[in-house]
């Protein structure tokens, strides 16, 4: 996958996964906690003995999202703030994975979230 190995249940070669596989269910996060790619934290969970470490802001401009459509990887910034579709091939994400950012992703008033 583009030099990038996707860890976890994963279905096929736009990193859907055995629990989310949907269309637009096309992302693979890097954890802050083992630097290893998963398509969502049931996969990580599932595969690791530790904690869920979430990024922090100050971390923000790592490279830590993987595009399965276009294999690109998106700095943690580019990717939430990037209105619902990958910005180098346009391809839209899950937006119901909004919901799941704050498991990923240190969230909140002091963050800058762009929500």
């Amino acid at each position: 996958m583009g030099g990038v190995f996707i860890h976890g249940a994963v279905v096929d070669e736009e990193t859907r996964c055995v629990h989310y596989r949907s269309e637009r269910d096309i992302i693979a996060i890097r954890f802050a906690c083992c630097g290893r790619y998963y398509p969502c934290i049931k996969c990580h969970q599932e595969a690791e003995s530790h904690l869920v470490r979430t990024w922090k802001p100050d971390e923000w401009d790592q490279k830590a999202v993987f595009c399965g459509s276009c294999k690109q990887e998106l700095s943690i910034r580019d990717y939430l703030s990037a209105a619902g579709a990958c910005p180098s091939c346009g391809r839209p994400f899950n937006p119901g994975c909004q919901k799941h950012w704050h498991l990923y992703f240190e969230i909140g008033q002091q963050s800058g979230c762009p929500r």
